[in-house]
């Protein structure tokens, strides 16, 4: 009860909570296209491999701009770009509002809705930065909690298509981000002792580190598999076990939901177990689990896989971002930017690896063992990652030996 005492007491809350709705509505409106995606499908007619594309190009654009959005905001100030941020943001949704008639144009305002995805570089340093060492988990829970804006997504947008057609939802997803506009205009302020701005030769610097690339690779896996298959299982569903798409976005929004809160549970074991030791472990249940789906079992089975995939996601994302500061604290700021956007890489090539073996196969199979074999790659570069760095601490305490 003291600790939450202290943690209302150090920061600012106002800022905190206006942060967690920027995320939040921001998240929802970025996975839009994957949740209205059985309804648009059938306006255009696609291709498996048309479908995977199609609900991948938000998420790569989120992957994209996350990194120069993130710079500017270290520069400018984070309020002053979640607010910019936000503006840019009606532009795709008024334009899958009003317009989106051709493929293309999907395709185009998509990529835009990137700049929604892109808020995790802005919302996160910005409530992150007012609360102290010993309180920087919980704020970084919340703050960081607004990936439940998928569940928002997933739940009510078939239901609003299904009332007022696809091109309604947009319209409507206007509604919520003008209220977190609105209340991030009036409470969010910027930390009076934020730190210097990062400058583009520091992730330049970074790339030059092996483990970038490792961890880069670990994080495409783990959040790329929860928000790309946030964005793919509603088609998933509706091809492969012929429900309602109604039916499908209630089943994704429990899948989702399960993945959405679990991130605190990953850092909280990764703690205790030791980071590497229990992404080897979530590592070894994904490739078995996504195995297991290979086999596309009745649909009263594969959602329990699902749903226990989507819950390994979520705590191996946990788990990820307890690692990299305890190896790399000096460099913790700039590498996590760059590992988080690589997440948004894996969210755009697992739909797209999982149509196109549709479209090849005339089923999922391959493309979920695909997926699964990657898994198991991670797991032999973990395993041999773990290896490294404990002959790199022994041969630190033989030197320590030696010096005394």
């Amino acid at each position: 009860m003291s600790n939450i005492r202290s943690f209302l007491k150090s920061g600012h809350l106002p800022t905190l909570l206006s942060s967690f709705l920027y995320f939040d509505i921001s998240f929802m409106i970025w996975v839009m296209v994957g949740a209205t995606s059985t309804f648009i499908v059938q306006d255009f007619g696609l291709s498996p491999a048309e479908k995977g594309l199609m609900v991948g190009i938000p998420i790569l654009g989120g992957s994209l701009l996350r990194i120069p959005m993130g710079l500017l905001a270290d520069r400018y100030g984070g309020k002053r770009m979640g607010i910019i941020g936000m503006l840019l943001t009606i532009i795709p949704l008024f334009w899958g509002w009003q317009f989106g008639n051709s493929f293309t144009e999907v395709q185009a305002f998509g990529f835009l809705l990137g700049i929604a995805g892109a808020s995790f570089a802005v919302a996160l340093p910005l409530a992150s930065r007012w609360y102290p060492p010993e309180h920087q988990g919980l704020a970084m829970g919340i703050a960081g909690a607004g990936n439940s804006g998928t569940v928002l997504a997933t739940l009510f947008a078939p239901r609003i298509a299904e009332a007022y057609g696809w091109h309604g939802v947009f319209g409507f997803s206007l509604i919520p981000l003008l209220i977190a506009f609105i209340v991030f205009v009036i409470f969010a302020k910027d930390c009076p002792n934020a730190p210097k701005p990062q400058k583009l030769s520091q992730y330049l610097a970074i790339v030059k580190i092996k483990e970038t690339w490792i961890f880069s690779f670990f994080y495409s896996l783990s959040f790329g598999g929860f928000v790309g298959l946030t964005s793919y299982l509603g088609i998933f569903f509706v091809d492969q076990y012929g429900i309602s798409k109604v039916t499908a976005g209630d089943l994704v929004t429990i899948a989702v939901f399960a993945g959405s809160f679990v991130r605190p549970i990953g850092g909280y074991f990764a703690d205790r177990l030791g980071g590497i030791n229990l992404l080897i472990r979530l590592f070894i249940l994904a490739a078995v689990m996504l195995g297991f789906i290979g086999f596309l079992p009745p649909l009263y089975l594969t959602l329990p896989l699902f749903i226990l995939a989507m819950l390994i996601f979520g705590v191996a994302n946990g788990a990820l971002f307890q690692v990299i500061p305890t190896r790399f604290p000096r460099e913790v700021g700039i590498f996590t930017g760059f590992v988080g956007a690589a997440g948004g890489f894996g969210g755009f090539f697992l739909p797209n690896i999982l149509g196109t073996f549709k479209e090849l196969t005339g089923s999922y199979s391959m493309g979920f063992w695909w997926i699964g074999a990657t898994f198991g790659v991670a797991l032999f570069l973990i395993v041999s990652l773990r290896k490294k760095w404990g002959e790199a601490q022994i041969d630190s305490q033989n030197s320590l030996n030696q010096i005394k």
